[in-house]
């Protein structure tokens, strides 16, 4: 999978898109696995949307990495360095990829930090988001690279998964969550911001955000009203229909059902 091209030579093996493999990543790095777990999304028809276990609190994308598709990414890259995120939320965590073919667990990382899910007390990923607080992301990037453990639980994912292990692949992992729009996260933060700086009382007051290391930072992706059906939508039109290769694989970490 591919690396950031940042001069680290830390290489891991690659994970399985697989919902075993990434519970049991979650499970060994801390999360509680009551409260949320991952599983397979069988494709974009409302049906198959349907039967998702709810609520959705990550998407995760693993897809085939092609000149096409790297073109794409740079111009965005390029847009978005010129004009800006003003929408992201300030609050997002996020991870810069620097160890080849960890793109699985930065995607990890990135569902679950920002997912408002519970970690067992003192656990290996627990301490990590609380040790990256307040530092950059390519800081994190380097804390990641010096945590053995997580290169060890890494190691034992990608050995436990149903197909024969490839050092490496042309597949890349990328993460989508949903956030609140900056200006409604800076008025609950206690900031001045003017009445027309804030959404319209129509909307949701949530962003779609991707979360792939190998970019400068998030992606906003526009407003959302349902994070499933949201990312499905953009995965179906941005990655699939524009594709040449067919190794494309969608799981969904899913919470708790909450009665009313």
């Amino acid at each position: 999978m591919a690396e950031d091209k940042s001069g680290s030579s830390i290489h891991w093996l690659p994970l399985e898109s697989n919902p075993e493999v990434f519970n049991a990543w979650a499970e060994k790095a801390g999360l509680v696995m009551s409260q949320a777990h991952f599983s397979d999304i069988y494709g974009f028809d409302p049906e198959l949307l349907d039967i998702v276990p709810k609520p959705v609190k990550a998407v995760i994308l693993l897809f085939p990495i092609d000149e096409d598709g790297e073109a794409r990414r740079k111009a965005e890259d390029e847009r978005i360095a010129r004009e800006g995120q003003p929408k992201v939320d300030n609050t997002i965590f996020f991870i810069k990829q620097t160890i080849s073919n960890a793109c699985g667990t930065i995607g990890l990382i990135h569902a679950l930090a920002n997912a408002g899910v519970e970690f067992k007390p003192t656990s290996p990923l627990q301490k990590f988001i609380i040790e990256c607080k307040d530092k950059t992301p390519l800081e994190r990037a380097h804390l990641l690279e010096t945590t053995p453990l997580f290169a060890d639980i890494h190691a034992e994912s990608a050995e436990s998964g149903q197909t024969a292990v490839q050092n490496d692949t042309d597949l890349h992992f990328t993460c989508f969550v949903e956030a609140p729009d900056n200006d409604i996260r800076r008025v609950a933060q206690g900031a001045d911001v003017s009445e027309d700086m804030v959404q319209d009382k129509k909307s949701t007051g949530m962003r779609l955000i991707e979360l792939d290391g190998r970019r400068a930072g998030p992606i906003d992706h526009g407003e959302c009203t349902d994070l499933l059906a949201d990312a499905a939508r953009l995965v179906r039109s941005q990655y699939v229909s524009v594709a040449d290769s067919v190794y494309f694989s969608l799981m969904a970490l899913s919470g708790v059902q909450k009665l009313d």
